[in-house]
């Protein structure tokens, strides 16, 4: 197995790993991330990227193992547990039907480090925005979520089939407007990328098993370990910034990336492809 391949590999793991559950968008990061190693071929890459993202949602399972092993040993009975169950189910519905419909479409056209820094900058601009208007929180656990709101942020969950938008910022910040605590509203994020994750990365393989053969192994190992270990450590670390600070520093980040990016390539620096 070559070396430098191994390498790249732990990188992509380590981007998707940091940047899938903070609002900055790791398909946007990982497109040029990608893009700048020269990363495996594009299907190949697609079916690897998607595949990763199974590292990141098992952080999160092994995370909050004891409250989603409370949740499920709860469902069977009316309460908050069944609710949250319920909640997550409702609310990844709309995101999964139009991903089925529309995917393909948006990778032909959107997939690009172009398209994807615009999308970072106008992503920053929605947080600041969010961030700067009166915020009066409704739901302060996600435990007191509705199921009518459980729904809404599905529903802005489908705002990250662009890449560059991010799932969890779309969520995240799409519950802030909805009322839910900064805590409440990455929680749902999170419990809500257990299935959408996991059945995007399932779907791939399956459709796109062809691509792959036994010399894949260790660089999809590698990807999903590394994003396992990098996730697990970005998850705690935000949900220690939330308890003090808002959205605000990710909201300048993504608009001096994205404007980092289309400088570049604006000037040639750096030759995206497009």
């Amino acid at each position: 197995m070559d070396p430098i391949l191994l390498f790249h590999s732990l990188i992509m793991g380590l981007v998707e790993g940091i940047t899938e559950f903070l609002p900055i968008s790791s398909t946007g990061h990982l497109i040029l991330t990608g893009d700048l190693l020269n990363f495996l071929d594009k299907e190949k890459r697609d079916v690897y990227e998607i595949f990763i993202q199974l590292g990141a949602m098992l952080a999160v399972v092994w995370e909050y193992r004891r409250k989603i092993t409370s949740t499920f040993a709860g469902a069977t009975r009316p309460g908050s547990e069944r609710n949250l169950l319920l909640g997550i189910i409702i609310a990844f519905i709309p995101a999964a039907i139009l991903g089925k419909l529309f995917s393909e479409s948006i990778k032909a056209v959107l997939f690009n480090p172009v398209c994807v820094s615009i999308a970072f900058i106008v992503g920053g601009l929605i947080i600041l925005w969010a961030e700067k208007r009166q915020h009066q929180v409704k739901v302060e656990t996600v435990d007191d979520l509705s199921l009518k709101d459980a729904l809404k942020v599905g529903l802005c969950q489908c705002l990250a089939l662009i890449p560059g938008t991010s799932r969890s910022g779309a969520t995240i910040i799409g519950g802030l407007f909805l009322g839910l605590s900064r805590k409440a509203a990455t929680e749902f994020s999170f419990f809500l990328g257990i299935p959408t994750l996991g059945a995007a990365s399932l779907y791939s393989l399956l459709k796109h098993r062809h691509v792959l053969d036994g010399n894949d192994i260790g660089i999809f190992a590698v990807g999903f370990a590394s994003s396992f270990v990098f996730a697990f450590l970005a998850i705690r670390a935000l949900l220690r910034f939330i308890s003090s600070h808002t959205f605000i520093a990710f909201a300048w980040y993504r608009i001096a990336f994205g404007l980092i990016v289309l400088g570049t390539w604006w000037t040639g620096l750096v030759r995206w492809s497009v």
